[in-house]
């Protein structure tokens, strides 16, 4: 099975000259030579990017999901090949509904319609993974109308095959490509491995649904299906069914009376609150994934759908990214610098005026153009080329974010082609970074912190009683440690007293 699959990927790569693409950067030359030699008759009218582009495609799915997960890695990547990878989409043809219900017995252990009330054989989306069905919960169940998401067949055995020829290729690349080392090939794959085996377990996308929709209960921005608990499994998961129109459809949304303007900056608004306020977001907002509602009571809504990849971010990670915006805003390249090294990313040894003039070099010639016209993607997207040149390791989740926000500022200019992001973002910027410092941050402390304090602080006396006993029996103490002794003993009452006042003063004004 295997050595069919290398033959048909060998097949494919000859066909579309990737051996060339590859081996015309081998530091000798010697091999992209013998290659041409034997394949004189090929003649290639599409730019290498474009072929491997339908190369991928030829492949099958996985190697599709591949590349899409690998045109998220802009910061390794020439932008054209980039550019081009971004356009992959998972146009793949549905399985059998004879499968789809095998796939569902075999999760319940009963037929679909022992499960159901009503089940449509018939899918409504197709991609890689899995593919989605419509249908309807017995009464007993509530009688809600769901969306039924099937994992496709066999999947993890064609997908450690696909996997182990990946990383074969990857380390074959590394050796034989002059940039092979640089661009990681071999870590681009187990990165892309991760994703994919998480999204091969259904349970662990709707635990990021539910998330989701508890981040945004109550929100007039964001709908997030519910997840039904009882009929989820590793590979069939059950969620609310929605109802909207895809937000790629622009006329389709101005005929139900959707406010366009109004939508693009409601897209930035929930993409800043996800990013800042939760540090858990969606990571996969292609025009696919994203509906809006048009009833009476949800008009103008967001529909999230697809939870199988998000990204989350630190504390750490949002500072760093909330201070490296917000002094690009104010022309502040010394503190984006020093952003970087405070951050550990760049070695403590880089010289920040280096660094800033470098960056200065990316920003300042943008701040000519009006704001509209800059792309906030794009330039968070050289500054990670740039700091590539200090050896600044950009991390992952960075990454996947940057990706979330090319697809965020795509979307939202397709409904406004006016839309200033940067005026949209900056304002919930500063008010993020106006609770992390000064008394507001302090009060928040405070509240996030008092459970704590109303458990530790009665229990000081009596640990500060058992570590002085314990060193008065390993040590002489002196005369002055001594006294100090014997009054806290005499004093523990009290402190404990005290310390149960201050807890019940900080539970009672923060909680």
């Amino acid at each position: 099975m295997r050595l069919f699959r290398l033959v048909k990927i060998l097949s494919i790569a000859s066909r579309y000259g990737l051996d060339e693409m590859i081996l015309e950067h081998e530091p000798s030359g010697r091999l992209a030579a013998l290659s041409r030699l034997f394949h004189f008759w090929r003649r290639f009218d599409s730019p290498p990017a474009v072929r491997l582009r339908l190369a991928l495609e030829s492949l099958g799915p996985i190697f599709v999901k591949f590349g899409q997960v690998l045109s998220t890695r802009r910061d390794l990547l020439p932008a054209d090949l980039a550019d081009e990878l971004a356009k992959l989409q998972d146009r793949v043809p549905p399985f059998s509904s004879e499968l789809a219900l095998a796939q569902i017995a075999k999760a319940y252990g009963r037929p679909a319609d022992e499960v159901f009330a009503a089940f449509d054989a018939v899918p409504v989306a197709s991609a890689s993974i899995a593919q989605v069905h419509f249908a309807r919960l017995r009464p007993e169940d509530g009688g809600h109308e769901v969306a039924v998401k099937v994992l496709r067949p066999e999947m993890h055995g064609v997908i450690a095959n696909d996997l182990a020829l990946l990383d074969t290729f990857a380390g074959l690349l590394e050796k034989a490509w002059s940039d092979g080392k640089r661009l990681k090939p071999r870590e681009v794959v187990a990165e892309f491995a991760k994703y994919l085996y998480d999204e091969l377990d259904l349970m662990r996308e709707a635990a990021n649904c539910s998330q989701l929709r508890r981040n945004f209960s109550g929100s007039r921005l964001l709908r997030v299906p519910e997840v039904y608990w009882d009929k989820c499994t590793t590979t069939v998961m059950v969620m609310e069914r929605m109802r909207g129109i895809p937000i790629s459809q622009t006329d389709a949304l101005l005929a139900a009376g959707v406010d366009l303007p109004a939508l693009s900056r409601a897209g930035v608004e929930i993409f800043f609150t996800q990013v800042f306020r939760d540090g858990f977001f969606h990571a996969d907002m292609h025009p696919g994934n994203i509906f809006i509602a048009t009833d009476a009571a949800h008009h103008g809504s967001y529909i999230a759908l697809d939870f199988g990849i998000v990204g989350t971010l630190t504390d750490s990670d949002k500072n760093y990214l909330a201070q490296n915006f917000l002094a690009f805003f104010q022309r502040d390249y010394k503190r984006v610098a020093t952003a970087h090294i405070e951050a550990g990313w760049a070695p403590p040894d880089t010289r920040a005026d280096e660094f800033e003039a470098a960056v200065r070099a990316v920003c300042e010639p943008i701040f000519d153009r009006p704001l509209h016209e800059i792309s906030f993607g794009r330039v968070l997207l050289r500054l990670f080329q740039t700091s590539r040149r200090f050896n600044v390791e950009i991390q992952p989740q960075l990454v996947m974010l940057q990706k979330t926000l090319l697809n965020i500022e795509g979307l939202g200019r397709q409904l406004d082609p006016n839309l200033d992001l940067w005026k949209t973002a900056k304002p919930f910027l500063e008010r993020w970074m106006s609770e992390q410092v000064g008394r507001r941050a302090f009060q928040l402390g405070l509240r996030q912190e008092a459970s704590y304090w109303a458990r530790t602080l009665p229990q000081l006396p009596r640990l500060l009683h058992q570590t002085l006993t314990q060193q008065s029996k390993t040590a002489d103490l002196s005369p002055l440690l001594v006294e100090l002794l014997r009054r806290q003993r005499l004093q523990a009452n009290w402190l404990a007293v005290i310390a149960v006042v201050l807890a019940a003063l900080l539970v009672g004004q923060y909680l």
